[in-house]
């Protein structure tokens, strides 16, 4: 409840992205083949950008 104002971070920003992105994917994968493959590379791309800050914070 305290966290209601809370400004999300970059990182949860891109989580949430990778997310939503992975699950637009799958539910491609069973209509449109192209378009499933297009999300998981944004997707991928998210992730690599998450990982990127992960090593910057470590």
């Amino acid at each position: 409840m305290f966290n209601l104002f809370k400004k999300k971070s970059e990182l949860e920003k891109l989580e949430v992205q990778y997310k939503k992105l992975l699950d637009e994917s799958y539910k491609l994968s069973h209509i449109n083949r192209k378009q499933s493959d297009q999300k998981s590379a944004e997707a991928n791309e998210i992730l690599n950008r998450i990982e990127k800050i992960k090593k910057g914070t470590n």
